[in-house]
């Protein structure tokens, strides 16, 4: 067969996936979905707008529930990603991507479940990485920093993500930036790329003036982010253990060739790179924003009101678009010293970029929360700094906001912002005017440890829903719920109402995040990927009408 005939019988296939079979033998036109980036896009709203088939009416028990797991070697802790339409293994599949605590990274058929290819991410006589040892909690942190897909990187398409491996011979842990193709699991650009990184400063694991990145006291556990055709990585320590930095380092999409290195605290300590599994976010100018954790920050600034030894610890932080890195902007709380030595900081929460319309115009807000209950939007174009005697340097610091810290990533629909903080309930705060207003709904269910990071499907502004896990403590299953996105108090469905069919299989797993796409839901659990949807087509919604 020729090559263009060969091209035009994938194109027809590709044309043929972009349409859904529903009920009475009707197709429907359905939009492709692929969420690439954790939730969903790099402004990190955590909004699928174009889900056509699940709906307020039909995500109930007696319609929708578990359909399939996607069984895996061990524990999942990123977001599952998604990509629609891809040519693979003499076929055209939409594809879930999941990757494992033993660095195995799996393609899955997204709509029968059939495995298309796996691949293991270590090298010759390595082993995943036991950080247990060290750190019973962190249990063999593989791959446990949700990756990041380009649909046109390489022949088919790439998938980035931070492997950890441990070689017992030599007694050393490796962190290594590998790029995958979509359609064959193959090594692309020569990789992987191994992680190492030096930095100028007189901070934690410093000699002769220079920073040391240690792999043995870091992992990835922050979403990758890809942006100005660059991957970016933050980096968390091992259970806070000191001696450790806040690393973020950038690598080309193109080559794996690392760019530029950041670290947020060269000249102290601590300041790590988390969000309880959420991501650097970047604004549409390629602007990239992060939260920073409990750390050094300098109060004696320069004349132009940043820290002077560049430590910025606990901050909000604007990074440059392009290499090599640096702080063009930042918000430190007033009280950030105080924050920081009380483990009260933000590094616990993601950042979300949002634009919401304003006195006629449009306000260009970063949002960040953390575990002092405060909800901080600051204006992009001004973030305000640090101001020793209060807040008012920041467009919005909405105090007491929510009873408790924040651990994990808001959500964005309709100028509301969703949170989920610690031991509470997801919490509706409308945005008017630039603004975030008092809450004007909260679920009634109650998130447990460590509160929960919702996701929201919708068809355009039709029928929204939060989709949020809770997580289940000790031995106890984790929940999946559903609320309606108008008034959250409404619960539309949960994983418990049907127990013997949909309950999350095996133990909790926190920092949880729920993708959906093309009528599916899909949930990271200890065991694998759980799969929900409509048990039937014919709670599909009829084309004929």
């Amino acid at each position: 067969m020729s090559i263009l005939a060969t091209a035009l019988g994938s194109m027809f296939a590709v044309f043929l996936f972009s349409y859904s079979v529903v009920a009475q033998g009707q197709v429907v036109s359905q939009p492709p979905v692929n969420v690439l980036t954790y939730h969903n896009d790099n402004q990190r709203t955590g909004l699928n707008p174009n889900e056509t088939l699940l709906t307020t009416a039909n995500v109930r028990m007696s319609i929708f529930g578990k359909v399939n797991l996607l069984s895996t070697k061990d524990r999942v802790r990123v977001e599952p990603l998604y990509v629609s339409s891809l040519a693979i293994n003499g076929g055209v599949h939409n594809v879930v991507y999941v990757e494992d605590d033993s660095d195995y990274v799996y393609a899955f058929d997204a709509d029968k479940g059939g495995l298309l290819w796996q691949v293991q991410a270590l090298n010759a006589n390595e082993t995943s990485a036991p950080f247990s040892g060290t750190c019973p909690n962190a249990g063999n942190p593989g791959i446990v920093g949700t990756p990041v897909i380009d649909r046109s990187a390489g022949p088919h398409g790439a998938i980035y993500f931070v492997a950890a491996s441990y070689d017992p011979a030599l007694r050393i842990y490796h962190h290594r930036l590998h790029a995958l193709d979509l359609s064959t699991g193959a090594e692309l650009f020569n990789g992987p790329t191994e992680i190492n990184a030096t930095f100028p400063g007189t901070g934690d694991n410093s000699f002769n003036g220079v920073v040391i990145f240690n792999s043995a006291k870091y992992f990835v556990r922050a979403a990758l982010l890809e942006a100005n055709g660059s991957i970016y990585v933050g980096f968390t320590s091992l259970c806070d253990q000191r001696p450790y930095t806040g690393w973020l380092l950038q690598y080309s999409a193109s080559t794996l060739q690392q760019q530029s290195i950041l670290n947020l605290t060269p000249n102290g300590n601590s300041g790590a790179i988390w969000g309880a599994g959420g991501g650097p976010a970047a604004d549409s100018d390629g602007y990239v924003y992060v939260l920073g954790g409990n750390g050094t920050f300098d109060t004696a600034l320069d004349g132009n009101g940043f820290p002077a030894d560049g430590d910025y610890g606990n901050a909000m932080v604007k990074i440059s678009r392009q290499a090599p890195l640096s702080v063009v902007d930042y918000f430190a709380m007033y009280d950030t010293l105080a924050e920081s030595d009380e483990d009260s900081d933000l590094g616990s929460g993601a950042p979300m970029v949002i634009d919401v319309p304003s006195g006629g115009g449009t306000a260009h807000l970063v949002l960040g929360a953390g575990k002092d209950g405060h909800i901080y939007a600051a204006d992009r174009n001004n973030m305000g700094k640090w101001n020793p005697n209060n807040n008012d340097n920041i467009y919005q610091d909405f105090t007491n906001a929510m009873p408790t810290g924040e651990f994990g990533s808001p959500a964005f629909f309709n100028n509301t912002v969703y949170y989920g903080a610690l031991y509470a309930s997801i919490r509706a705060f409308p945005v008017r005017q630039g603004k975030i207003q008092p809450v004007s709904r909260q679920t009634i269910t109650s998130f447990t440890y460590p509160g929960t990071s919702p996701s929201i499907s919708s068809n355009q502004l039709n029928n929204g829903i939060v989709w949020a896990v809770e997580n289940g403590r000790g031995s106890k299953s984790s929940v999946l719920h559903a609320f309606a996105a108008v008034d959250v108090n409404r619960e539309l469905y949960n994983s418990n109402q049907a127990a013997a069919r949909d309950q999350l299989p095996g133990m909790g797993n926190k920092f949880i995040t729920p993708m959906i796409a093309n009528g599916r839901v899909y949930v990271a659990t200890r065991m694998g990927v759980a799969v929900y949807g409509l048990l039937s087509r014919d709670s599909q919604p009829d084309a004929s009408r």
